[in-house]
Order: structure tokens, then C-alpha cells, then sequence
């Protein structure tokens, strides 16, 4: 049983992936070729955002944002630890401070009043008021903004998010990675804050067959100044350089795979819809895991599948039962970034961010992709039960 099974769709999209790839071969615009603008073209059509831009990675995405608004030392941009590192990681790069904020049992996403109490923290420099960062060096911080991370799918609460930041002057970026293809309250994912940024890591429910990634905004300044920083802060021709930019081209080639894999990505998000439906039949009436929620109004594109066990233990029984069986898994994620290596610098300290240490001790991830066959969620199910004690 595969976790992600991609070979099933190539298979569905064999020929027009070929004639895709033929085509760049055939023109050789490898950078920058005709497909690049083209897709940027459909998927901005498809979210109903005014400007799409590609680019290199989801990573670069969300520089690229960041780079944008001109984030540098001295400014607080507040997240969520329970994500993959790239969400903290390009802060870091850019010498600005991430400020962690707890995450919602229920969506796994940010959670908005501890973001309120987050801002107030900084602004007053209260750590009495929520966790901040230690370090000395740091000094008085200032927000800037917030990136909000639609985790496995599932977009953040923007409606709350916007109010809560309403007043603040601070911008929101929507760490869309995994959500693509995915809405709230009508809106599509990547359309749901000043920038939005997706990943099209293979992996992601629109992935290609190495790294890219978009980003998506009505702000025409905004993406103007995205535009050139993708190409080295490129101003009238590749020697008028009018800013400090990055390399963040999406090959031409991955755009062609991508442009054959949207013909069919609304019927595979669907899929997705009765896969993750049918999971919840089967595993509903089970004692000691808790099933991924969606809130009214709010549609996961689900990009993973994954559910609390009763604690650590108990999810490594469960793992360690479906491993025999041939049945993948996998745990996203293990350690919150606040405790991870790379953030020992900010001081946080074990505790403080409970819901999130609480959940990486107990979630796990179950096989999910539009083509995942209902005697394979059966079987699955039938082992998680039997362990139901």
C-alpha cells in the first residue's frame, strides 16, 4: 500500500505528461518558457486571485512574501510551531524573530486569541502575557506580520485572523503549502490573506516531479516587487538590478507537468473529499483517537489524513501494528519547531506551548490520496480497531 500513491495518477495522465514535456524539449525555453506564464495564468483563474507569480519552492514562496513587505532585524512575525521548518525557517533567514503561537486542539491551525495575547506581549514587552523569545541580543521587538499555516490542508480561521490583526497595521501570509485546492467561507485557499503561498512539492495535492511553488495576491505592488526579487531584484533587463533578489525561477519543465496535472485536480480534490469521508465512517465510533475536524464552512483539501492517538505510546502500538501489515505511516510532526535545534537560540522553554508538544506526541498520518481503494481504508480501519482499548 502506497502513502501517497503518484504512480496511479501518472498513469491516468501518462500521454498528456509526455506531450507536455515533448513540447518544452521541442521549443528548449527551459527558463522561463511559455508554460511558466500559462500556468501562472490557469491557477490564478482557478483561486480568483488578481496576480500569480512561480517560483523555485514552497520555501521560496514564502520568502519571497516576506522579501516583499521588507521584513529584517528587529521585526516579530508570529506563527505557529506545529509546522514543517520552512514556516520559521525563512524568518530566521531574513534576521527577523519568530514569535510562536499555539495552535487550536480542534484545526491544528493558529490559534487567533493567543495571537492576540501574542501581539500585546511584544508590543508591551510582557512575557508575562504569552512566550517570547530570551535572547539578549535580540532587543525591543516590533510585529510586522503573521504567517498562518493551513496544516494538512485545512485553511486557518482568516476571518478571525483579519480582525484580530485588524487594528495592528500587520500583514497576514497565508502558508498555503498544503492547502491548495481547499476553501473558506467560499473563498479558495492561497486567496485568503495579502499574499497566499503554495508548494507543489510532489507530495502536495498539486505537486510536481521536483520543487515549486506560487504566490498569489491582488496587491499589483506587491507582486510587482515579488516579480523582481524572484530574478535577482531584476528591474528593466537581467543587468538592471534595482534590489537585492534570489534565484527563484520555476523550471519551465515542471510548469508543463503541472499544466497536465491541474486538467484533473478539481475531479482528484473530490476524491480526496470521499476518501477522507470514508476514513471518518469507518473510525468514527472509535474510543482513543480523536478524527481530524472541519469546521462550517471550511472545506481541507486534505493533504494528509491524520488523527490523534490516546498518547505516545499507544500511537507507536498503532504504528508498529500497521507497519506489519504493510500499511505506511507517518507523523507530522514530531518535535514543535520552538524545541527544534535550530530555535535554541530564542530561549523558548518545554511547556509552554502545550498543544503543540501535546500533539506531536500523539498524531499520526494515515495513507491518503484520491485513489486510496476502500478495501485498503477497510483493512486500515479494522487494525486501528482492534487495538481500540
Amino acid at each position: 500500500m502506497q502513502f501517497i500513491d503518484l504512480g496511479a495518477q501518472q498513469k491516468r495522465i501518462r500521454e498528456r505528461l509526455e506531450n507536455n514535456i515533448r513540447a518544452v524539449l521541442d521549443h528548449g525555453q527551459y527558463v522561463m518558457g511559455p508554460e511558466i506564464q500559462l500556468l501562472e495564468e490557469k491557477l490564478a483563474e482557478y483561486i480568483e486571485a488578481s496576480f500569480a507569480l512561480s517560483c523555485a519552492s514552497g520555501t521560496d514562496a514564502l520568502l519571497l512574501a516576506l522579501m516583499a513587505y521588507n521584513v529584517g532585524p528587529g521585526d516579530a512575525i508570529f506563527t505557529t510551531p506545529f509546522t514543517f521548518v520552512s514556516t520559521g525557517e525563512v524568518i530566521g533567514l531574513l534576521g527577523a524573530t519568530p514569535v510562536f503561537v499555539d495552535i487550536d486542539p480542534q484545526t491544528f491551525n493558529i490559534d487567533s486569541s493567543k495571537l492576540e495575547q501574542a501581539i500585546a506581549a511584544v508590543n508591551s514587552e510582557n512575557s508575562n502575557l504569552h512566550p517570547l523569545p530570551r535572547t539578549s541580543d535580540i532587543g525591543p521587538l516590533r510585529p510586522r506580520g503573521v504567517i498562518a499555516v493551513d496544516l494538512f490542508g485545512l485553511p486557518a480561521d482568516y476571518q478571525r485572523l483579519e480582525a484580530t490583526v485588524k487594528n495592528s497595521g500587520l500583514f497576514i501570509i497565508e502558508d498555503a503549502a498544503q492547502s491548495f485546492g481547499a476553501e473558506f467561507q467560499g473563498k479558495k485557499a492561497c486567496a485568503l490573506a495579502d499574499i497566499g503561498c503554495t508548494s507543489f512539492f510532489p507530495a502536495k495535492p498539486l505537486g510536481c516531479y521536483g520543487d515549486g511553488g506560487m504566490c498569489f495576491t491582488d496587491d499589483k505592488e506587491l507582486y510587482d516587487i515579488m516579480k523582481s526579487l524572484r530574478i535577482h531584484g531584476k528591474g528593466t533587463d537581467k543587468y538592471d538590478n534595482v534590489r537585492t533578489g534570489i534565484n527563484g525561477r520555476m523550471d519551465t519543465l515542471q510548469a508543463a507537468i503541472l499544466l497536465s496535472k491541474f486538467e484533473i485536480f478539481a475531479e482528484e480534490v473530490e476524491l480526496r473529499q470521499t476518501v477522507a469521508d470514508r476514513y471518518r465512517k469507518l473510525l468514527m465510533s472509535l474510543e482513543t483517537i480523536t478524527l481530524p475536524q472541519v469546521p462550517v464552512g471550511v472545506k481541507s483539501v486534505w493533504a494528509q489524513y491524520s488523527i490523534l492517538a490516546r498518547d505516545e505510546n499507544h500511537r507507536s502500538q498503532l504504528q508498529a501494528k500497521l507497519k506489519a501489515a504493510d500499511i505506511p505511516t507517518a507523523v507530522y510532526y514530531p518535535k514543535p519547531l520552538h524545541l527544534q535545534t535550530a530555535y535554541i537560540s530564542l530561549d523558548y522553554k518545554e511547556g509552554e506551548f502545550a498543544i503543540s508538544e501535546d500533539c506531536s506526541r500523539r498524531i499520526f498520518s494515515l495513507p491518503m490520496h484520491p485513489y486510496l481503494k476502500e478495501k485498503d481504508q477497510t483493512k486500515i480501519a479494522e487494525i486501528i480497531a482492534k487495538n481500540d482499548k
